[in-house]
């Protein structure tokens, strides 16, 4: 029975446009389905704490709510991990066998400037321990680095929401800066498909997807990663 602690953004604000932002709901839910079905033991926490901010434009959006965030929705336990989450800065990450990290937009503004996340993360890939992320997620990889002191994504084959996508959806000029382009200049090797198509990568003990229709394959990739480590 893996462990899997998910990490979610505590930030609720769209920069200076007045607008609610938060968790993209999919990229919890579909996920958490995915890790709890297969008997994992799930631990949600937070950057600040408390209350998750979920954008409310992914409880409805434009192409109807997927399945996994009806269930989410409709589900007393994971409605209630949702509203009273533990700072990441108040967990022991070396207790579990991945962390996952699920985007929307706020993740931009917090995710990078955490400093327990940072060495969660950093320590996590050191020790060969999985680390995913989805979406906006991989912002939390942004501040992480190996134990010598370099990047984490330095090196790794990584995706992520694109500028392309960012300026899609009309963001570009609204988050403090573009995903793809700090990660490359990090050192990833960036991999995508076309805009908002389903698209995820596994370097090793590394998983990312590009958006949140890849937050499912995400989670499959982590069990499969998760199954050889127990085999090996």
């Amino acid at each position: 029975m893996p462990k899997i602690l998910i990490v979610t953004t505590s930030h609720g604000k769209l920069g200076d446009t007045g607008q609610p932002t938060g968790l993209w709901l999919e990229e919890l839910a579909a996920p958490y389905y995915t890790f709890a079905d297969s008997g994992g033991e799930l631990t949600l926490a937070s950057i600040k704490g408390a209350a998750v901010p979920i954008d409310p434009r992914s409880r409805e959006p434009a192409g109807g709510v997927p399945a996994s965030v009806e269930r989410f929705l409709a589900d007393p336990k994971a409605v209630a991990a949702a509203k009273a989450t533990p700072a990441i800065g108040e967990i022991n990450a070396t207790d579990y066998d991945a962390i996952f990290l699920p985007g929307g937009h706020g993740t931009m503004w917090d995710l990078p400037g955490s400093g327990a996340l940072a060495r969660a993360v950093g320590s996590a890939l050191d020790a060969g321990r999985v680390v995913a992320a989805v979406c906006h997620g991989p912002a939390g990889l942004v501040s992480a680095r190996t134990e010598n002191g370099h990047p984490a994504v330095e090196g790794r084959r990584v995706s992520c929401f694109t500028d392309s996508e960012e300026k899609a959806v009309g963001l570009a000029e609204v988050v403090p800066f573009l995903l793809e382009t700090r990660l490359r200049a990090l050192g990833a090797q960036i991999e995508k498909a076309p805009d908002f198509q389903p698209f995820a990568v596994r370097d090793g003990n590394l998983i990312t997807g590009q958006n949140p229709a890849s937050s499912e394959r995400v989670a499959e990739l982590v069990l499969e990663a998760l199954k050889e480590k127990d085999a090996m």
